[in-house]
């Protein structure tokens, strides 16, 4: 008698069916909603990897042209100019904040684009433009970059000399984003005065 009283579920309502049911369905809501918020996050992080890889990849510098080295009074290079365009299909380039590290046997200095010129060791001026900001480098547009080397030696005190004959230098130009343009040069082997050469 006192078996069949326990095993006796004819107490079982509706009502509590309804409120299992109803456990479950919240379980199953909070349980979906979780991995659909996981699932979303994780697409969001996946897209925003792939589109700074795209912008690492594509905003870039490239040479264009010949870098030209200027020899100064104490026949020693006093000033490099170089070309510098877009990579093909490649992003806007912001020249103000760009970096240019200068690297020769005794010396290694980071510049970036001051905004005062009395300790600006670096210019830029267009050479082809769209008529942009004169600032970014864009598509199809070529830039001078000049650094003047006597006043990082003589005038800002940044660099021990300026390079000699046959001295080995080499100039990383870093963009805020994409790869870093490094253009290594052998200065020449005669050096005068005011004249000017291309150096490879």
């Amino acid at each position: 008698m006192w078996n069949r009283f326990i095993k006796n579920d004819k107490g079982f309502t509706g009502l509590e069916a309804a409120i299992v049911l109803v456990a479950f369905v919240v379980v199953a809501a909070v349980f979906s909603y979780v991995m659909l918020g996981a699932g979303f996050y994780t697409t969001q992080k996946s897209q925003e990897v792939v589109h700074t890889g795209v912008m690492q990849a594509s905003s870039s510098l490239e040479p264009s042209g010949d870098v030209i080295a200027a020899g100064n009074a104490d026949k020693k290079i006093g000033n490099l100019t170089l070309y510098v365009t877009n990579t093909a299909g490649g992003s806007s380039v912001d020249l103000n904040k760009t970096i240019i590290t200068y690297i020769d046997k005794n010396d290694f200095y980071t510049m970036d684009y001051e905004q005062v010129e009395a300790k600006r060791s670096w210019n830029y001026t267009e050479s082809i433009s769209d008529g942009g900001p004169k600032n970014l480098i864009d598509t199809g547009e070529k830039y001078k970059i000049e650094i003047d080397l006597d006043k990082l030696a003589n005038t800002l005190n940044e660099i021990s000399d300026c390079p000699d004959t046959n001295e080995d230098i080499r100039l990383e130009i870093k963009p805020p984003e994409g790869a870093v343009l490094i253009i290594g040069r052998t200065m020449p082997a005669s050096i005068s005065n005011g004249q000017f050469y291309a150096v490879y």
